[in-house]
């Protein structure tokens, strides 16, 4: 439990049911009344954010995020399965939970899993990957005027604009979190 009045940047807690992470916070003061502490909270399972008021006197309950290294495994119908390396025990994560997280994720890649109370609820993939390219278009000599891109497809199934000079078979390095190509191997 933590008071109001110790709310810092960063704390999560749970209120009513759900996880909430302190994005601000402000102690005021007001000429006439009591002093209340004015937050800005995100709630991690959604991402939705609102603003909430306290009496800088009330407990709130605090909430400890696990995360852990964890190696997906495979997909098997809407579940991605993950295990963890010390216990070797399978997670299993719902395919609408991840949407398109796992996209350039390919098995036995390490990711981090997010969870409160076993319950799964974030999932990080490696930052950069480095993926194969399964199919690519020949570029087209004369379109190198400013930056030309063309679609190309991954191992994983996924699809990106790389430059005209990548071809099939290729390695590339990707950025995950943007999904734009970062350079040839």
């Amino acid at each position: 439990m933590i008071s109001a009045g110790e709310i810092r940047n960063g704390v999560t807690v749970e209120i009513e049911g759900n996880i909430y992470q302190v994005i601000e916070f402000m102690h005021v003061k007001p000429g006439k009344g009591a002093a209340f502490v004015r937050t800005k909270l995100k709630n991690i399972k959604n991402g939705g954010v609102v603003e909430k008021t306290f009496r800088p006197t009330e407990k709130l309950e605090t909430a400890h995020i696990e995360k852990r290294e964890m190696t997906y495994s495979y997909k098997d119908g809407e579940l991605f399965y993950f295990m963890d390396p010390e216990t070797f025990d399978m997670v299993p994560v719902s395919e609408n939970l991840i949407s398109d997280d796992m996209k350039f994720v390919k098995e036995n890649e390490s990711c981090k899993i997010s969870s409160y109370k076993g319950e799964v609820f974030a999932i990080e993939p490696p930052i950069n990957v480095t993926l194969l390219v399964t199919e690519c278009e020949p570029g087209v000599a004369g379109n190198t005027a400013t930056n030309a891109t063309k679609p190309c497809t991954v191992e994983t199934g996924a699809t990106l604009n790389v430059p005209l000079f990548v071809n099939q078979g290729d390695s590339i390095k990707i950025d995950t979190r943007t999904g734009e190509y970062m350079s040839r191997v």
